[in-house]
């Protein structure tokens, strides 16, 4: 998927919005390995292609969702009293609306559009991150090594840049790689309710919702995308529980 993502023209040697009248809703085969679609597109691959967009999607939301989590969790967990209450509140409050709702108000606002989604799904995503990363700097401060730091004359800036900021994002790593495949199937149902990127676009969304009006006669054009999605999103969950043992094993 990283391959299709950066290069995708090494997997396939043919256009994504190449147009065949002439083989239009073809079964999956040798020579079109996904089939065709209604235009006689190669299915495979405007997945290939569409790779890039999707991927764009969930590692560009997933990155957005961790600044605004850092930026209300650091504040959050750091100013404690009055400013940590208010913004925990505000969080609590957004984390009770389901994420897509909320995608959903911000593109009812905006209009459907690749940044749009991205902004969407990574406004949706920060809630929950936030309270995890609070959770971390409330953890952390309170270490042996961060007293000792402080002890040591240390200045809080100091204690902060070299110390606590690290210890506490550490475990996240993990976290935000398994946002990464969550992003990926929330645009992508996004696109599916229409409210993606707008075709002929080859976003993996966009080509299930192109598809669902064949799905009783073309199967293909909605299973064979909806396997990719999950493939993705199983592989990105692989890979963020691998990060987790090991980072949790150099931790003890």
């Amino acid at each position: 998927m990283l391959l299709a993502t950066i290069a995708p023209d090494l997997l396939t040697n043919r256009s994504p919005t190449a147009i065949d009248l002439g083989g239009t809703m073809q079964a999956p085969s040798w020579n079109h390995p996904f089939g065709t679609d209604q235009a006689g597109r190669d299915l495979f691959t405007r997945v290939i292609y569409g790779a890039r967009q999707s991927m764009g999607i969930g590692l560009g939301a997933t990155a957005l969702a961790m600044v605004i989590a850092v930026l209300l969790g650091f504040t959050a967990g750091l100013a404690g009293g009055f400013l940590d209450a208010v913004i925990t509140r505000v969080v609590e409050v957004t984390f009770a609306f389901p994420a897509l709702l909320l995608a959903l108000l911000v593109i009812s606002v905006r209009g459907p559009s690749q940044a749009t989604e991205l902004i969407a799904v990574g406004i949706g995503s920060a809630p929950g991150y936030a309270r995890m990363v609070r959770g971390q700097v409330l953890n952390v401060r309170q270490a042996a090594y961060i007293e000792a730091a402080a002890a040591l004359g240390h200045n809080r800036w100091t204690v902060i840049r070299q110390h606590l900021f690290p210890n506490a994002m550490r475990p996240l790593v993990a976290v935000m790689t398994l946002g990464i495949g969550q992003s990926v199937v929330w645009a992508s149902s996004l696109s599916f309710l229409g409210l993606g990127v707008p075709p002929p676009s080859s976003e993996w969304g966009a080509l299930l919702d192109a598809g669902r009006e064949y799905i009783t006669t073309s199967w293909w054009l909605e299973i064979l995308p909806g396997l990719v999605i999950i493939v993705v999103a199983l592989a990105a969950t692989s890979l963020g529980r691998t990060l987790q043992h090991k980072l949790e094993g150099a931790a003890s």
